[in-house]
């Protein structure tokens, strides 16, 4: 049976908990990756998801990033933040391991301003993580990282790539931080099944881009060479993004052959 695995920044769990029930019970997804959710682990809202059939993996922290795994499948072991110290600042980082495929659930740093430290602070978790990849796996594996990455990859993740260009999140330097990460042996699914561009993730709150379709796409699978030619179909669900006080991010999915 195919797997059906689901990831969602839904910029914090306890605010839009209605509807991640909602878009599980509508959606049954095998497991769904979410991250931003913005509460500590013991605070997490366990049971309507065990309610549904859902396990809680979580990396948590008080009102500051955090991610979490809900999968119907039982993980067979999971893992927090870089193997390596230092620890990282943030809950960013969940490894599970499900169905013999290495699930990595990221919210990676935002960056915050060009030039910042918050922004070298981010440069440094894309090569860590790509460190991290190269010491415990080979291409060959079978590896997904899912989440919301904070760069749109090219010109066709943003509705105007000139008005974006060396802006947060599209400069050169976020560009080849995630292309290192990519060239170690990572495809991003959703692009090779899509060259087309025009589909985004993110729309902002504050310009009224979901209406307009002015976003970017941020949220992003990569699948490991061992891994990508299993994935059958990757796709983005505006749905959930025109309802009421809705997070700023739409879900990802990801069907996996078995």
């Amino acid at each position: 049976m195919p797997i059906r695995i689901a990831s969602w920044n839904v910029n914090s769990i306890r605010a839009r908990l209605d509807h991640v029930l909602t878009w599980l019970a509508d959606n049954e997804p095998d497991v769904l990756c979410l991250q931003e959710t913005k509460v500590e682990d013991a605070l997490f809202p366990r049971v309507p998801f065990l309610e549904l059939g859902y396990r809680a993996s979580l990396h948590g922290g008080r009102a500051l990033a955090g991610v979490a795994t809900l999968s119907k499948l039982p993980p067979s072991s999971s893992r927090v933040g870089f193997t390596e110290p230092p620890a990282d600042r943030h809950p960013r980082i969940l490894e599970v391991e499900i169905a013999r495929i290495h699930l990595y659930n990221l919210y990676a740093p935002n960056g915050t301003e060009v030039g910042s430290d918050a922004f070298d602070y981010k440069l440094e978790w894309f090569a860590r993580l790509r460190d991290e990849l190269a010491a415990r796996h080979t291409p060959t594996d079978q590896v997904l990282l899912v989440g919301d990455f904070n760069v749109a990859p090219d010109a066709r993740d943003v509705w105007d790539a000139a008005y974006f260009a060396g802006r947060l999140q599209f400069t050169d330097a976020e560009h080849a931080a995630l292309g290192r990460l990519v060239d170690w042996g990572m495809r991003d699914v959703y692009r090779e099944l899509h060259p087309e561009g025009g589909r985004y993730s993110w729309f902002d709150y504050r310009t009224g881009g979901f209406s307009r379709n002015e976003g970017m796409r941020i949220d992003l699978a990569l699948a490991s060479e061992g891994l990508a030619a299993r994935c059958r179909s990757v796709d983005y669900d505006d749905g959930p993004r025109g309802w009421e006080t809705p997070s700023d991010h739409v879900p990802l999915v990801v069907t996996i052959d078995d």
